[in-house]
């Protein structure tokens, strides 16, 4: 039998009152209804990590090495702030190298008109410079206020219950060869 492959959900604001949270636990919930992935949270608002330029590592980078090592695969939940992504998750990004290479990671993003879609365009730079592999296929919610009611749930959620099913499809296919690759032959 073959284990499960484990994802690391990643929270993209640390905004108080952020929106963050209801799209990631619709994202959370729909990885949980395809059974493909075991689901771990990581919230960069739950952390205390340090500043971009300290020199050390304490114990929460540690920490967060070592459950993003864990990973197969990472799905980042981003919004788009003026044009781009937040500050926190490039700290969250930074703070880390090893854990993301060769590692597939996805993206479901929300915003206004854009969707988030050029916060996940920058997002795809910084991956690729961390020897990551993103993928094509996202998750996109324009006007994102507008399409979830009070309860969190989406108003129509087919459209984006299909692009989800798509998304994991594929970031199914890519955790696995990853992982047999890595496995295969660590990579350095």
């Amino acid at each position: 039998m073959e284990r499960k492959m484990k994802v690391a959900l990643i929270y993209g604001s640390t905004r108080e009152g952020r929106f963050c949270d209801t799209v990631a636990k619709w994202a959370a919930a729909e990885i949980a209804r395809q059974g493909m992935f075991t689901v771990e949270v990581v919230d960069p608002a739950a952390l205390a990590l340090p500043g971009r330029y300290e020199q050390k590592a304490g114990a929460e980078v540690l920490a967060l090495n070592e459950r993003l090592a864990g990973a197969d695969a990472f799905i980042v939940v981003t919004p788009e702030y003026n044009h781009g992504y937040p500050a926190s998750l490039k700290l969250l990004i930074d703070a880390v190298h090893t854990p993301w290479q060769a590692k597939p990671v996805a993206f479901v993003s929300y915003g206004g008109i854009s969707g988030g879609l050029r916060a996940v365009e920058q997002l795809r730079q910084v991956f690729a410079e961390l020897h990551a592999v993103t993928l094509r296929d996202c998750v996109s919610f324009s006007n994102a206020w507008q399409q979830f009611n009070e309860a969190g749930e989406l108003r129509e959620p087919e459209p984006a219950r299909k692009a989800m099913t798509l998304m994991l499809s594929r970031l199914g296919w890519w955790t696995k060869a990853l992982r047999d690759a890595r496995e295969a032959t660590p990579y350095k």
